[in-house]
């Protein structure tokens, strides 16, 4: 079974930062894209930052591209997001998940990923 668990989330003050990762088990995720989603209360899930299978490309977001950065370790079938200057906008729960394909032109429709984890909070207070 397959399974993938986010760690890292949690309470930081504006200006400050925050190391998530993404454990996956039961499965290597080695040949796929992977990315990071976002989703705030009342708001759809949305990318925030997406890395090829290989982690030689990376996407972001405007809202975050600077200040986020993603990686992955296919070593050790870990993905992560090292957030820095976190902004009261960026609080959410944040997501994992493991696209079909080695890497996309489009990273932002759900319906692509077939694996997701059961997500981290992250709360920025100012």
């Amino acid at each position: 079974q397959v399974h993938m668990v986010e760690s890292g989330g949690g309470l930081v003050q504006a200006g400050g930062s925050l190391r998530l990762s993404c454990a996956a088990s039961g499965r290597t995720f080695s040949t796929n894209a992977m990315c990071w989603f976002h989703q705030a209360p009342g708001k759809e899930r949305a990318l925030v930052a997406a890395i090829t299978w290989s982690g030689g490309s990376t996407y972001y977001v405007d809202s975050v591209e600077g200040r986020f950065t993603i990686s992955r370790d296919n070593a050790k079938n870990t993905l992560y997001l090292q957030m820095n200057s976190l902004k009261p906008e960026d609080p959410a729960v944040y997501y994992c998940a493991a696209h079909r394909l080695a890497y996309s032109r489009n990273y932002a429709v759900p319906g692509y990923y077939d694996y997701w984890g059961q997500g981290t909070q992250v709360t920025v207070s100012s």
